[in-house]
Order: structure tokens, then sequence, then C-alpha cells
């Protein structure tokens, strides 16, 4: 059983990884003297704390925002996951991301996410 998370945990790791390479790569900016030495340690970080944040601080934000989610029908989930890229990009030395990337790129990654949930289930 706790193999089965662990392999879970890092395929999503994975996934989340190659769409922060692409968002990153499409709507940010990597600053090289801040980032890491080698530029796919930067995304396999991305990745890492990409999946940490949804994993932790996104359960927690959608459970405190169910009212604004109910009053608007969802659509303030849109700003959640805008919200959990930013801070990912927050965290990440080197890398600049302004709103409207980082909404592009949790588009992106809620559909990377989408297909991983499925391919897994």
């Amino acid at each position: 059983m706790i193999k089965k998370q662990i392999l879970v945990f890092i395929l999503r790791w994975a996934a989340s990884s190659l769409g922060m390479y692409f968002c990153i790569t499409w709507f940010g900016q990597v600053n090289s003297t801040e980032a890491f030495s080698a530029p796919w340690v930067l995304y396999i970080v991305a990745g890492l704390i990409f999946s940490i944040v949804n994993s932790i601080v996104k359960p927690l934000v959608k459970m405190l925002a169910l009212p604004l989610a109910i009053l608007t029908m969802g659509i303030s989930t849109l700003v959640i996951n805008t919200a959990m890229v930013i801070l990912t990009i927050y965290l990440l030395p080197g890398v600049e991301m302004d709103f409207w990337g980082a909404f592009c790129s949790s588009l992106i990654l809620s559909l990377v996410n989408a297909v991983m949930t499925f391919l897994i289930s």
C-alpha cells in the first residue's frame, strides 16, 4: 500500500516537473545567476515544490474558500490554482512569472494533473 502511494507521488512529481518545464519556458523568466547550476535541476525542484504545495496547501485553501467556491459556482478554483502556481514560483530561486503567466500555467498544470489522475486510476 505504501509502495503504491510512493509510486503515485513519484509519477505526479515527474508529471509536475514536465508541466513546470513547459510553463516556466513559455511564461516565465529564469535568472541564470540565481537559479540552479544545471537547468534540469530547476524543473525537478519546481515539480517537487508544486507537488508538495498541491498536496498540503491546496486542500487547506480549498476548504477555507468553500463558501466562495459555492457562491461563484467553482470559478474561484481557477484563482486558487493560480495562487498555488504563484506560491511555487515564489519559492523557486531565480524564476519570475507574472499573474497572467501563472494563470495560463495553472490551466496547463490542471490539465496535466487531470490526465495523471485519469491514468493512475
